[in-house]
């Protein structure tokens, strides 16, 4: 599947369960993990838990096993790993605490301050 697809896939999925603040990140030659970011929020923790398992089930229909999920036990930020495709899906007060947007932004700030 290519990423493109890929990236729609789960993007769909977020939006069929009512994800909020659904942003995506390219953070291709950033990172040596993966190469998009899908960041997300949910309502309550069982909005969380459901949306992961959204992600994951349209994944696997769409012929794609996840490598794995994460933080399904608490809720508050679970990882759906989809290879070049990372799709987090957090409480409002982790992704808050956290704020991958800015720390992604911050290293992009810093690579073109060093050109």
């Amino acid at each position: 599947m290519q990423i493109d697809q890929l990236i729609k896939v789960a993007q769909q999925a977020l939006e069929d369960m009512k994800a909020k603040d659904v942003v995506l990140l390219d953070v291709q030659g950033k990172s040596s993990v993966t190469d998009f970011m899908l960041i997300a929020s949910g309502t309550s923790r069982r909005h969380v838990n459901s949306i992961a398992d959204e992600v994951v089930e349209k994944v696997k229909e769409a012929g794609l096993r996840p490598l794995g999920t994460e933080g399904q036990e608490t809720g508050d930020w679970i990882l759906v790993d989809l290879g070049d495709l990372v799709v987090h899906v957090m409480m409002p007060d982790a992704r808050s605490f956290y704020d991958l947007e800015r720390l992604w932004r911050f290293e992009e700030d810093t690579a073109e301050a060093s050109e």
